[in-house]
């Protein structure tokens, strides 16, 4: 661990060096215009960092400029999950981005409540085998979390090679579902970086999770909790669940961690919800003409993935990226990599033991140092549900002896009830958001921005049906 701090710290004073000289963002990456793309304001930039070059491995990613006053903005960093799943073609052009693709798949519209209205947003296509990141050595292609961490921390000191002027900026660490896993363990990094450095540390002033994956003991059951509090599944069903299985020390794919009537009252549950239903959001028809890759992999098997009103986004967005002209836009895709480009990897052998890691642990060393932490859920998910989110962060704030500071109640969007949140020790929160979907963002966008907003401002969400005074 030391040698390996000893040796990122040394590049990086060597960075700052160089900074100093090129204080300016890299023409290279400049994106002139996207095909079909509105015009805007801001400037976009996108193309690669290498972190290993010996390996071959590059990281991919694209970076939005805050819409209005971008050089006094923050910067937020946004993960997807899956593992193995496209932050670009998520977050970027799904959920929290400026743009969305057209019906055709040939073009974009504005997302008129991107986040980039609060502060400058990256996001990164990783590890090396999502998108179009990638490695010349395949072996890289079987990782985990560590190596996910380790690569992701030398991407950001490498980016801010090409954008020293965003050094200083405070940095706000935010995904979802899997970045649960994701985030904390990147902070943990740039944590234990700053301990080490004598010069540049990382400005980290609050990490944000949307519906995260952090305790499958506790994530687990919430899904049946779910199912049964929802009516999708009959009082019998949930008591067998209830009364038959024992999810502590529960595993991914954890057939063999449960008895065999747990196992057969979850196959009959996960039946009688069916194939019809789309598991990220109950409440939202599903995209029948094109049987479309799930876009998360908790679950570990295929569904039909729906966003907000448009249900065929993820076939409209994949055909959009698959253009070569989108591709030379985006300076991506330089080593015309043998496979199209989908927003989870097929090429991945991510480490399933690595799901069952608690990160409650981790989160509570993060909040320890004084770093706000907020786990978001939105409360159409059966997948990671706000039933299990909301028990561990109380949980979690009860073994740090924080003392509720909001009460739990509702918070609010334009005069109408946006979600519920609570506050622990003016550090920790916990918010739903209502009516969204595993993919907050996209499903209740202005709502997802209103929660944003606060948590990039340091306070509660809107406690009344009046804004909160500016200032």
């Amino acid at each position: 661990m030391g040698t390996f701090y000893g040796g990122v710290i040394a590049a990086a004073a060597a960075a700052i060096i160089m900074a100093v000289v090129a204080n300016c963002y890299p023409t290279e990456d400049l994106v002139e215009r996207l095909p079909g793309q509105p015009s805007v304001g801001f400037r976009q930039y996108a193309g690669y960092v290498d972190v290993d070059r010996k390996a071959g491995r590059s990281l991919f990613y694209y970076f939005v400029e805050a819409e209005g006053d971008p050089q006094e903005k923050p910067l937020t960093l946004w993960l997807n999950g899956g593992p193995g799943c496209s932050s670009i073609g998520g977050g970027a052009f799904t959920e929290l981005g400026p743009f969305f693709p057209t019906g055709d798949g040939r073009g974009l519209r504005i997302n008129s409540q991107s986040w980039n209205k609060v502060t400058n947003i990256l996001f990164v296509e990783s590890p090396a085998g999502v998108g179009w990141s990638y490695s010349n050595r395949t072996s890289d292609y079987t990782t985990g979390d560590n190596s996910t961490a380790h690569d992701m921390l030398l991407f950001l000191l490498k980016w801010f090679d090409k954008f020293p002027e965003l050094r200083s900026r405070e940095l706000f660490l935010t995904g979802e579902s899997y970045a649960g896993h994701y985030i904390p363990q990147l902070a943990e990094f740039l944590l234990r970086f700053n301990k080490n450095s004598r010069g540049f540390k990382f400005n980290i002033k609050g990490l944000a999770l949307g519906n995260p994956l952090l305790n499958l003991d506790r994530d687990v059951p919430a899904t049946y909790e779910y199912f049964w509090s929802h009516g999708m599944i009959s009082d019998e069903l949930g008591l067998k669940i209830t009364n038959d299985c024992d999810f502590e020390d529960y595993v991914f794919e954890g057939r063999h961690n449960v008895s065999q009537s747990c196992y057969n009252a979850i196959n009959a549950a996960n039946r009688i919800v069916g194939d019809y239903i789309n598991n990220y959001d109950v409440i939202l028809d599903v995209c029948y003409p094109s049987i479309v890759e799930q876009e998360l992999r908790l679950r570990k098997y295929v569904t039909k993935i729906s966003v907000d009103v448009d249900v065929c986004m993820s076939y409209e967005r994949r055909f959009y990226f698959n253009l070569p002209e989108v591709q030379r836009a985006l300076h991506a895709n330089r080593t015309n990599l043998p496979y199209s480009w989908s927003m989870c990897s097929d090429v991945l052998n991510y480490s399933v033991a690595d799901g069952n890691i608690n990160m409650l642990p981790a989160i509570r060393r993060i909040i320890q140092h004084r770093i706000p932490v907020w786990i978001f859920s939105g409360d159409q998910d059966s997948v990671v549900p706000l039933l299990g989110s909301r028990t561990l962060v109380r949980e979690l704030a009860h073994e740090l002896r924080l003392k509720v500071t909001v009460p739990y109640g509702a918070w609010f969007h334009s005069g109408q009830v946006g979600g519920w949140a609570t506050e622990y020790g003016n550090i920790l929160t916990f918010a739903t958001v209502r009516g969204a979907s595993h993919m907050v963002p996209y499903a209740q966008p202005a709502r997802a921005l209103t929660l944003f907003n606060s948590f990039v401002k340091g306070r509660p969400p809107p406690n009344s049906t009046h804004p909160p005074i500016s200032g």
